[in-house]
């Protein structure tokens, strides 16, 4: 059967993941604030976690409640059958994330809706459940906008973003899932050549690729949250996973339209950028070089492209100057070697 489910996503991208679930054929998508509300069965909640580009983490509400006080937390927490979700032995942590004026302290609803769980157990087993922060086997979340409060189960575990190809050491001023919210603003449709002029370690390439190889994003990933849960249906998972892999593979055996091409000045980072490629699977599809950004020619015999970038930004650069110049060389190769192209850029 159908239930209510919650996408997070990063301010300003809500419309791109509506339009991905949409695609992904979810029902009821409402658009909030850093994230979409949308309904589906398990599958669209395993599908949800695995395909999905922009969206940073997957909630399955448990319970909607009002609360002017955090008494009243702990007296509807007190309210589930926490025996339902978290099974004996297995640890779990809170997430709070809070808009009111009632709870100044997240922390202090944290601790309110971990007590109100474990005072639950203690009364009814005798036993109390652990709580672990750094890597819990559930992963609950309390949303409080004035006095409204949602408490959901986490199904995605670690941040989505994670897609287990970049290496973490990485300074990398763009996450995954913004890379791909700019790539579906950009508009591309992966049936045109691509480019990012300024690549640094790849994350715009290797995500561009992702889409246009109909890779699910999640392929990669060693774990999922829901693995954990009681409601977890592992038959079903191992079909949805199934299917995306199939999917992958018939895409990967086409091969791509259109180049996806990236360039940055500095050959220790490109060489990192191709390494993470690898690892994403998508090396045969995306082509690297080095090269200064005025130097840069157009690599597509003149065909009109597609550029997303993320220029370096002004705290990498140290100086204004330095941040114009960035500015005045991109414009001078947009007009000199792309003309009839597309470019989306972030900028600080």
């Amino acid at each position: 059967q159908e239930f209510e489910l919650i996408a997070k996503t990063f301010m300003g991208l809500e419309p791109v993941l509506a339009q991905e679930l949409t695609q992904l054929g979810a029902n009821n998508i409402q658009i909030g604030r850093r994230m979409v509300s949308f309904s589906g069965d398990k599958e669209m909640m395993y599908r949800a976690n695995f395909q999905l580009h922009t969206a940073i983490r997957i909630l399955k509400p448990i319970r909607h409640f009002k609360a002017q006080s955090a008494e009243d937390v702990y007296e509807e927490i007190q309210k589930i059958d926490w025996s339902e979700y978290i099974e004996d032995g297995k640890t779990f942590s809170v997430d709070s994330v809070v808009y009111s004026e009632e709870f100044r302290n997240s922390r202090f609803v944290t601790y309110k809706v971990k007590d109100a769980i474990v005072d639950q157990f203690r009364e009814k087993t005798g036993s109390r459940p652990n709580i672990s922060v750094s890597n819990p086997d559930i992963r609950l979340n309390i949303h409080i906008a004035e006095d409204r409060a949602t408490l959901s189960l986490d199904s995605s575990g670690e941040s989505l973003h994670r897609r287990g190809y970049r290496q973490e050491s990485v300074e990398a001023p763009l996450n995954e899932v913004l890379a791909a919210g700019m790539i579906l603003m950009s508009g591309w449709k992966g049936d045109t050549d691509f480019i990012d002029p300024m690549c640094g370690s790849g994350t715009i390439l290797i995500e561009a690729a992702l889409m246009a190889l109909h890779m699910a994003p999640g392929l990669r990933r060693k774990r999922l949250g829901f693995a954990n849960l009681l409601i977890h249906d592992g038959a079903l998972w191992e079909k949805v996973r199934a299917e995306a892999e199939e999917t992958a593979r018939e895409y990967q055996e086409k091969g791509l339209p259109g180049k996806i091409m990236g360039f940055d000045r500095d050959p220790e980072i490109i060489g990192i950028a191709r390494e993470n490629a690898e690892k994403a699977g998508v090396a045969d599809f995306v082509s690297f070089g080095v090269s200064e950004l005025r130097d840069l020619r157009n690599p597509f015999d003149g065909a009109p492209a597609v550029m997303v970038t993320n220029p370096p930004y002004g705290e990498r650069l140290g100086n204004v100057k330095d941040l114009l110049t960035v500015y005045r060389e991109l414009g001078d190769v947009l007009k000199k070697e792309f003309p009839g192209s597309t470019a989306a850029v972030i900028s600080s």
